[in-house]
């Protein structure tokens, strides 16, 4: 400013002039990120709504399940809310969450929809599903393998051969064992259900050999369900797919893509991620006296130190 007052007067006053309608020109066309008028899409839309809508699961333990009473909880669920914290951040302003139940067929018509905001599951992120809908960096990593009663035969997936496997509707696991079927000629009588509860249901009622889904889901389901249905039950055979699981939300969000990856990437450094693993998969459940007892494995070890040099 001490330059303009060495400007003859006019010269001054047209210099300040220009360099203030720059100054003004550069701020409508390049509002700050963080400002509720820059904000579209997701964030836009949860802004003015002042709430975000959440589509759980009701038995995808320990991921996304009911407690005791009747609220969403599991390690999926408390990500979820850590990433609504950084959304508040980001519109500046606190936001009511509105649970909406979704099924293995629904969550990705309800994310695509505009149902939910976010899908927090056990849900599989994949080419297909991506053409749709878009993820979060992987949060775990599963893959297909078979549930059976104690002293069943059957011990991987060539011993189906004409049997009735239970399978959940909308899954990765269904597609997996129709192709599985087909390849190798097994002729396997498909049982779909609604939901893995409903899948797991026909194994301990006698009326399927098998339940295919993903192995830490059927971890969850044994732990949960210990001492409260007959018999024991195992999980046999080799991994049947790859399948990386990740939150979903709206498809081409530029700005919700940024906020949930920088999220992720954040909650990795700090540690949260490993802390709520431990939580999740090393303790006892809620509802239950049993642990999955499941130790991460190195894949998903691999992933978390990735997202945390990410967020340096």
């Amino acid at each position: 400013m001490k330059l303009l007052w060495k400007l003859p007067l006019p010269a001054a006053l047209l210099l300040a002039g220009m360099l203030g309608l720059a100054s003004m020109a550069w701020a409508q066309s390049e509002p700050a990120p963080n400002t509720p008028a820059a904000l579209t899409g997701t964030l836009a839309k949860v802004r003015d709504a002042g709430a975000i809508a959440i589509g759980y699961r009701e038995s995808s333990i320990p991921f996304s399940y009911l407690s005791a009473r009747k609220e969403p909880i599991g390690y999926s669920i408390e990500l979820c809310r850590a990433l609504v914290t950084a959304i508040e951040e980001a519109v500046h302003k606190s936001l009511e969450i509105k649970w909406v139940p979704v099924t293995s067929e629904s969550r990705i018509d309800a994310v695509e929809k505009g149902q939910v905001d976010l899908e927090c599951g056990s849900t599989t992120n994949n080419l297909e599903r991506q053409k749709r809908v878009a993820f979060s960096p992987t949060i775990f990593v599963s893959g297909t393998k078979l549930l059976v009663k104690k002293g069943s035969p059957i011990r991987d997936f060539r011993d189906l051969a004409g049997k009735k496997v239970a399978v959940t509707r909308g899954t990765t696991n269904e597609k997996t064992m129709q192709d599985l079927s087909q390849r190798f000629k097994l002729n396997l009588n498909l049982l779909v259900q609604r939901d893995h509860a409903e899948s797991f249901a026909q194994v301990t009622s006698g009326q399927a050999d098998a339940f295919a889904t993903d192995d830490v889901l059927l971890y969850g389901l044994i732990a949960q369900n210990k001492g409260t249905v007959p018999g024991e039950y195992l999980v046999v055979g080799d991994f049947l797919s790859y399948d990386p699981y990740g939150v979903m939300y709206r498809k081409g969000d530029a700005q919700m893509t940024r906020v949930v990856n920088d999220s992720f990437n954040a909650l990795a450094q700090d540690g949260e991620i490993e802390r709520q693993y431990k939580r999740w998969f090393l303790r006892k459940l809620p509802l239950s006296q049993t642990s999955i007892d499941l130790p991460m494995s190195a894949q998903l070890e691999t992933i978390i130190q990735t997202m945390a040099v990410k967020a340096e």
